[in-house]
Order: C-alpha cells, then structure tokens, then sequence
C-alpha cells in the first residue's frame, strides 16, 4: 500500500527544490509555487500511483499536504454544514443598468440575453493613450460608449465639481435615478427618508490618474475620487438619512452589498434599499496585471463551462436595484428569500478559490430546501479553466444529488464579460429577468461541455438555448466570489409563489 504521505512530501520537495524535511504539511501548494497546471500535471501522477481517478481541483479542495494525505486515505472528516434560517425576504422593486453595446434599460438587457448576444468589443479609440502598454496585452473587454457624459446641472452638481468626480460616481447617480424611476418611486420624495445605499466597487482608475500629479489637484479631488462618496454623494443628493456605504469585496462587492442591504431592511435600520455595482476601465494597468497573472481570456471572449474556456474578459457598467419589504412592496414582485457571505480563510493562496467553502455558503442557505426546488443557478462563472471544475464541484455536492433533472447553471459574463464590483448585482436582475419572463436565458458561447466538469456525476447542465422554468414555485440561486476569498450567495423565487 502507498504511504500517501510520504510520496506526497517526496514530490512536493522535489518540485520545490527544498529537502523533504523542509516541508510543512499544513502550508497550503500555493506557497511551493504549485499552480493550476502543475495541479493537473500532480494529479495525474496521483492517479498512477493510487490506481484510481484523480480530479485537478481536489488539491484546491484539500489545500496543504496534511488534508490531501487524509483526504486520499479516506481520513478526512466531512464537513460541517450549519443551516440557517432565511430571515425576512425583501422584494426587487426596480431595476436600472447602464451597461456595454447600449443597453440602458432591463428591457434591452433582456433582449440581449434572450438572443444569446455578446457586448465584448475592444478598448475605445483614445481611452488609452498616453499609456506604456504592454505587446500584447488583451484590448478586449465590454466598454461604456461615451463614458465622461455627464448631466451636472440636473443633480444640481457646479461644473467645477463634476469634473473632479469619477465618472464611476456620476454613472452611479444616473443609475439609482433610473432605478428608483423603474420602481415608481420619485427619487426627489424621498429627502430625509431612512433609504439605505449600498454601492459594490473596487476599481479606481480615475483617482489614480487624477493623484499622479499633485499639482492638478483642486479643493473637490478628494471627494471626486474617494471611494466611500461612491453611495454617501448618493445619500447627498437625494437626502437620504438611512445607512451610506462602499463596499469592496472585488469581485463579489455588489451581492456583499445586496447582503447588507436585505439584513438592513430585515433590522429596521432601513425602510427602502438601493443596492449598486459598478465600474470603469479608464486605464490599462488593472487588465495588464490580470493579463500577466494568465486570467484574462487570449480569445477576448468568455466562455463558462466551456471546453474552450481559457479566462475572463473585463468590462465595465453600472447596475442598481431597489430593494422594499413585501408589505411595503405589494404583490407582484420578485423576492430575495436568504443571502450569506463566507470567507474562504487560508486556502490554496489567497486569490486560489476554495471548494470547501463555496460548499460551505450554499449550505448555509440551503440547509431547509429540497435540491429539486432550485432550477437553475446564476453561477459566477468567469470561464476561468480551474475555476467553473471548483464552483462546479460545488454546486453538485450541494445541489446536485437526488434530483430528477439536471440543475441548470450559467453565467451572465458570457454575454457582459466580468464586470467585476458589478459582476453579483448583473447576475442577480438576470435571475429577477428570468423569474419575471418564466425563461432562463442561453449562456453564449457555449458548444461543448468542459472535460474536466463531469456534469453528469455532479447532477449539473449548462443552458445552452432558452430553457421555460417549471411551473409552480422556482427558486434560483446567484453566486459571486472575490478574488480575496469573500463569496456572496443569494436565492430568488419568481412572483406570487
């Protein structure tokens, strides 16, 4: 019999170029240098050694040498799941988004889900220059068309101070106006109500730019490019009194938020919510950074779940949604039954996702629900090649057993690109879309099914053409994850069930 252990401290030594005492069973591969290929490449090996099959993303799952060896040896303890209760839910009264390829309302972006289309163009003539960028850095990626428009006078915002503002806080304002407006609710009757505003973002570009030269600064560059007047200029504008906060989580800030703002509105503490994601590629250091790092897609495009994933393709928008209790709200609705946040803790790097504790979330929020009541899942889906096998293990572990179809999942960033603080909040109003219309969209790009993702095992589909959602009372989760290891969960269920 292998001692596992052992021929796990032996390779991992040799790969480090360290003495085997020298290594330490509870540091997770990541500080060896192990990366997602050399994780395949290990795997492989393991399935030699052992005489049976070995899958890449169990090293993600158990980390460090000391849970792998127990895992494979079948010592390794199940994990414990702690179901709680869904609280108050809260209904999605309005929605407003301003995103890539003109769609400026939900009805367009519906159309451009519903057609299976893609928005991914190539960076703007002039967005860029002056910039040292590198040869062949991607110049793919979804883009605002004229990004710097700005009605001032309307918000009744001096001239001299809307040009210090990050077009992120003007593209903001806009947004949650036209939400509000979506709901019913004029934005100018609310002054001194206790409205909470909960804004996801973590690029800044802008300030960046603006603070090269201190010479350029002016008495209004600091609230122009402080991230935290992203919601309180909101709260300004408008007189709102109820809580004002920025949240960055990366990529998974704007369902962070929603979280904030449902648990706001369940205390008491807010009356109304306004939950934002947004964000703006002024400049090109951010996407050289991720290019260089193997995230980006080479083929600008991004495919989720697909064999030919090979990354992400950035973009940028603003999206926004209004958030009432049900009694305030009235019938007619969709509505956020439960939400949770976790943190994935000392996993396999800090930017390496962890399968325990994405399992971990959905297990939270769905301890008290049959797994045949969720038909479909938003998932975050960056067409990442390690990252949909990780998120895909675990959905199926949770949801994917004891059901008589297939959960359905897919990904809005097929057809957005990852629009990163925003990514959570644009996959949420496209479950509210699909909820609302009794349709799950395509997901685009897809054509064949990712080899290293066994679907049928897992109890998982990709929507690959508009799938009609059963009848009666349809649940679908939304997933979003940081690059930090803060993971977001939220489950909708359709009107007047």
């Amino acid at each position: 019999m292998v001692d596992v252990r052992r021929w796990l401290t032996e390779r991992l030594a040799a790969y480090a170029g360290v003495p085997a005492a020298q290594i330490d069973p509870d540091r997770p591969f990541a500080d060896y240098g192990v990366g997602s290929r050399d994780a395949v490449g290990i795997a492989g090996e393991l399935e030699d050694v052992l005489g049976r099959p070995v899958e890449p993303v169990v090293l993600w799952q158990q980390p460090t040498l000391r849970r792998l060896a127990g895992f494979l040896s079948g010592e390794e303890p199940a994990p414990v799941v702690r179901a709680v209760g869904t609280g108050s839910q809260v209904a999605v009264v309005g929605v407003g988004c301003r995103l890539p390829g003109g769609v400026d309302s939900p009805a367009a972006l519906w159309r451009l889900l519903l057609a299976g289309g893609d928005v991914v163009t190539e960076v703007p003539a002039g967005r860029w220059d002056g910039c040292r960028v590198p040869e062949g850095t991607t110049r793919a990626g979804g883009f605002l068309d004229a990004v710097y428009d700005f009605d001032a006078a309307f918000f009744g915002i001096a001239p001299r101070e809307a040009v210090e503002m990050d077009p992120q806080q003007r593209i903001v304002l806009e947004v949650v106006w036209e939400a509000l407006e979506h709901a019913g609710i004029p934005p100018d009757r609310l002054a001194g109500s206790r409205t909470g505003v909960f804004v996801g973002a973590c690029t800044n570009d802008y300030g960046r730019e603006r603070l090269a030269d201190p010479a350029g600064i002016s008495g209004w560059t600091g609230t122009g490019v402080a991230a935290a007047v992203l919601a309180n200029r909101v709260s300004y504008v408008l007189d709102l009194r109820g809580p004002s906060l920025t949240v960055d989580t990366a990529c998974s800030s704007s369902l962070v938020a929603l979280h904030l703002a449902r648990r706001s509105l369940e205390s008491g503490e807010s009356d109304l919510a306004v939950v934002a994601g947004v964000n703006v590629i002024l400049g090109p250091a951010v996407t050289v950074n991720f290019d260089r790092a193997g995230a980006m897609a080479p083929g600008g495009r991004c495919r989720p779940f697909d064999a030919a994933a090979d990354g992400y393709v950035r973009s940028e928008g603003c999206v926004a949604v209004v958030l009432q209790r049900p009694g305030d709200a009235g019938g007619g609705h969709v509505r956020v039954l439960a939400s949770a946040v976790n943190q994935d803790g000392r996993s396999n790097g800090l930017m390496a996702p962890s399968p325990g504790a994405q399992r971990a979330l959905l297990g939270e929020v769905y301890g008290a629900v049959a797994p045949e009541e969720v038909c479909y899942v938003e998932a975050h889906g960056t067409g990442t090649p390690l990252g949909d096998p990780i998120e895909a293990a675990a959905l199926g572990a949770v949801l994917g057993g004891g059901r008589r179809c297939p959960l359905l999942i897919g990904s809005v960033k097929s057809n957005l690109g990852h629009l990163e603080a925003a990514a959570g909040v644009a996959g949420l109003v496209k479950a509210v879309l699909s909820l609302e219309h009794g349709v799950i969209p395509p997901t685009a790009h897809f054509r064949s099914p990712n080899p290293r993702i066994d679907f049928g095992r897992l109890g998982l589909a990709v929507v690959a053409e508009p799938t009609p959602l059963p009848a009666g009372d349809a649940l679908i989760g939304v997933s979003s994850f940081g690059f930090g290891g803060v993971n977001a969960h939220a489950v909708l269920r359709r009107p007047g069930t």
